[in-house]
């Protein structure tokens, strides 16, 4: 094949073609020598491979601890700024705020027990009321916003509380400018709190659309508490006493038993206020405990007879006072314990403190000759004597350096012991106590040995507040007159209890059973707990017990007894009259007269005892068998037709009063 040449003479160039296209290089190192000719040409690349699949890779964490630690830095750091505005900057705004807003707490009283009669008859019961209280710092200008917020509560509180304003003011302007309650009123009724509510509320209310109106009540509180009611008013106030401001007993068996009855106080505290309880913030609660209920043994029908017949005489006498005592023979209960004058425990402001306490139990008197019985019932049982023995008895008898006569004037009487008895001769009770000893001193100490058992100089067993004891000293320290004045009730203190037990102890067959006033109690869950049963003691023969029974008859039924005032038609009646020459309590010397009458009834088959003392009757008679004759034959018949108790029909025995020379 033939080259075409150029015009030059020369083949004409190789056409290039191109070849494959080649990755570009980067750029040769510096100093690395360039291939020279000959050099081996360089390896062809080789062919592309495929594409490695991407891999995911986490972001680092340590931006975001670094926000999140920047954030709690600065939450940090805005408590920290709060905390030293709480405790520096506004620590006294604060502070007077947590005063305002605090916790308080208050007691809950517990429901006292009830006291009844021994028939479930209320004769002391507690109700609802309300101690009305408040808060000295919510009256406050701070506070109200005006400068007389205690006048102006005072003003709208005395005509509710029955008080006098300046003292509301001076409760809610302490000195104390801390104190956070004062009581304004205790035990008020709830007609008395919701006056006082309601118009708070309405002050309240208009306050709200009103700025310029203070509610001058939101300071005034009231806790719950309750209020002692009497709902028979006087009677048998002497037995049960009352309550004071404190609501403690005052007196009485709520004095007596003042443990049993108040039961245990609760508590309660919670966050409050403005006077008002906040309902958000929990409250702690301790829940009271009631009181027991006391059932005592009085019956309230026969307390109201024996009341109103002593309350009668005393004021147609105009005496000083007078007492009655009625006592179930078979148990040693007391029926009724009356005293005249008394008081009403609801309204304290009226009584009189003399008449407050329980004369029948706290007055230490001589009894006179009803305290006969008692040497009698030694005579007879030392067989000494018998009611047939026969007592010669002048007008006039020497006995150590006294002159004794009888109460009056008589020709010498001859007399059966029993009539010494049914006439209450002092000076044939002086010669029968004289046969006990071979001497003086030996008689002495047989008869006070029986004054001690039937219960003289000790205290009767009730346990009652205030009770005497009585005096009787020993044979030993007896005055030459005591000698011969003791026999016959002179000389010798008691109290009404101790001369009615007396009593009881002959109708009950000679056994003394000490008194008792309260029958058991009911507990909070119901349960009724029976009393002790009382302390018996044997002081006479059942024998003799009945000779002195009969013996009594001959006062009431003979015509020459001096009780014939007491007499019972259908009933056989045994009983005792005294009049004995009275101690004034004021001066210490003798001035008026003691009267007095003992009794049981049916005097074969004895049931009550009735006993009746009024001192120093100023109108009319003081005889005992005159003016308490007739209250012991009324209280008798009611507490016999209450009871009961029917007439044995059997006939007295009829022991003879005198005898002929």
């Amino acid at each position: 094949m033939t080259e075409v040449s150029d015009d030059f003479g020369r083949q004409p160039p190789r056409r290039r073609v191109p070849g494959p296209a080649r990755p570009e290089r980067s750029a040769r190192p510096v100093g690395r020598p360039r291939p020279g000719p000959g050099a081996r040409p360089a390896r062809r690349p080789a062919a592309p491979r495929a594409a490695a699949p991407k891999t995911i890779r986490l972001g680092s964490p340590r931006p975001r601890l670094r926000l999140v630690g920047l954030a709690l830095t600065l939450v940090l750091a805005a408590f920290v700024v709060r905390l030293l505005q709480v405790q520096a900057v506004d620590a006294s705004t604060y502070a007077a705020k947590a005063e305002q807003n605090r916790y308080v707490g208050y007691t809950l009283a517990a429901e006292r027990g009830g006291i009844t009669d021994r028939d479930g008859v209320a004769l002391a019961t507690s109700e609802d009321a309300y101690d009305i209280t408040a808060d000295p710092t919510l009256f406050t200008r701070k506070q109200l916003k005006v400068d007389d917020g205690p006048e102006q509560a005072a003003a709208l509180l005395a005509p509710i509380l029955g008080q006098d304003q300046e003292t509301i003011v001076k409760k809610l302007r302490p000195a104390d400018k801390k104190l956070r309650y004062v009581l304004l009123a205790n035990r008020q009724t709830p007609q008395v709190w919701k006056q006082i509510k309601d118009l708070r509320s309405a002050l309240a209310a208009k306050s709200e659309t009103d700025p310029g109106t203070a509610n001058v009540l939101a300071g005034v509180l009231s806790v719950p508490t309750t209020k002692r009611v009497y709902p028979n008013g006087d009677l048998a106030a002497g037995i049960l006493g009352w309550v004071n401001a404190d609501g403690k007993g005052g007196g009485g068996v709520e004095q007596q038993l003042n443990s049993l009855l108040a039961g245990k106080d609760g508590k309660i505290r919670y966050a409050q206020s403005g006077g008002r309880q906040v309902p958000t913030v929990g409250s702690t609660e301790t829940p009271a405990v009631p009181g027991s209920d006391v059932e005592l043994t009085i019956d309230r029908d026969i307390q109201w007879a024996a009341q109103q017949a002593i309350t009668d005489q005393v004021k147609e006498s105009k005496a000083d006072r007078g007492y009655v005592i009625v006592q179930d023979t078979r148990t040693g209960q007391v029926l009724a314990m009356a005293n005249a004058p008394g008081f009403d425990p609801n309204d304290l402001s009226k009584a009189s403190s003399v008449n407050m306490g329980n004369a029948a139990l706290q007055d230490a008197y001589e009894p006179g000759s009803t305290a006969k019985i008692m040497s009698m019932a030694a005579v007879l049982q030392q067989g000494v004597a018998t009611p047939q023995t026969h007592v010669i008895v002048p007008n006039r008898l020497h006995r150590g350096d006294r002159l004794f006569k009888d109460d009056i004037d008589h020709p010498t009487w001859y007399l059966t012991l029993n009539g010494v008895l049914a006439k209450s001769s002092n000076i044939g009770t002086i010669l029968a106590t004289g046969q006990l000893g071979r001497t003086q001193a030996q008689a002495n100490q047989v008869l006070y040995s029986y004054l001690r058992k039937f219960g003289l100089g000790s205290y009767s067993g009730l346990d009652f507040p205030g009770e005497t004891p009585g005096i009787l000293a020993k044979p030993a320290d007896w005055s030459t007159s005591q000698q011969y004045t003791i026999p016959f009730g002179q000389g010798v203190s008691l109290n009404a209890m101790q001369a009615a037990s007396v009593y009881s102890t002959i109708a009950n067959g000679g056994v003394r059973i000490e008194p008792t006033l309260v029958r058991g109690t009911k507990g909070p869950d119901g349960r009724f707990t029976p009393a002790a049963k009382p302390k018996e003691t044997r002081v006479v023969s059942a024998k003799t017990a009945r000779t002195l029974a009969q013996m009594l008859e001959s006062v009431v039924d003979d015509q020459e007894g001096t009780g014939t005032k007491a007499r019972i038609p259908g009933y056989r009646v045994a009983g005792k009259t005294g009049t004995a020459n009275r101690v004034d309590p004021a001066t210490g010397k003798y001035k008026g007269y003691t009267s007095s009458f003992a009794g049981f009834a049916p005097a074969d088959k004895p049931r009550i005892t009735v006993y009746c003392a009024i001192q120093n009757a100023t109108k009319g008679s003081y005889f005992g068998g005159q003016i308490c004759g007739p209250v012991y034959k009324q209280v008798m018949e009611f507490a016999l037709k209450t009871l009961q108790v029917p007439p044995t029909g059997a006939k007295a025995a009829k022991l003879p009063v005198t005898y002929s020379p």
